[in-house]
């Protein structure tokens, strides 16, 4: 049953996640914590962090990451294993198909004004997903759960730093082995 329903949480996301993965965040985070509550915000926001420091999309590799958590949870190692499989194809069948689709019949449909309307009606929308799923790392208490937020003073002053440097042009994998380095000193 776990299975099934893993299946059918990331195909929804899969299907309705346009705009990308920053985009697909909040509903993915509707799905595992507000939805099924395999997890919290404050685990959430890890699997966050390591699908963008990890190579590939950020949905792939958070649907890898949560299909494997839960399978674990209901079974052990080949469950987890199995549970990642599902997840991960769930989230990306959607997007193939679709693509499939697309590209058949793009250069018939790529100047009906319908079509155009349609792009330019989900910009704003991606845009909006984005900013949502922005808000929900930053302030992620859940009135239903009673959980905390998870977000410190040491959390704004790294923040603020990764900012300042991005906005100096430091090279990002320099910002991110700093953070790590920032956070062990810090936390432990």
């Amino acid at each position: 049953m776990i299975f099934w329903q893993l299946f059918v949480s990331y195909l929804k996301i899969g299907f309705f996640g346009f705009g990308g993965g920053y985009a697909m965040l909040s509903l993915i985070q509707n799905e595992v914590v507000v939805q099924h509550q395999w997890m919290t915000n404050a685990e959430f926001a890890d699997i966050v962090a390591v699908s963008q420091i990890t190579p590939g999309p950020i949905a792939i590799n958070s649907a890898t990451y949560v299909g494997y958590t839960v399978g674990v949870q209901g079974g052990g190692t080949w469950f987890g294993i199995l549970g990642a499989m599902i997840a991960t194809f769930a989230v990306c069948l959607p997007a193939l198909t679709i693509m499939l689709l697309i590209t058949r019949y793009f250069l018939r449909l790529k100047d009906n004004p319908l079509i155009e309307g349609a792009m330019r009606g989900m910009r704003p929308v991606v845009i909006g997903m984005i900013a949502a799923a922005a808000l929900m790392l930053i302030f992620p208490h859940s009135s239903t759960s009673g959980e905390q937020n998870f977000i410190d003073e040491w959390s704004w002053l790294l923040f603020g730093g990764v900012l300042l440097g991005s906005w100096r042009k430091i090279n990002p994998i320099l910002l991110i082995i700093l953070s790590a380095v920032a956070g062990i000193v810090i936390y432990l």
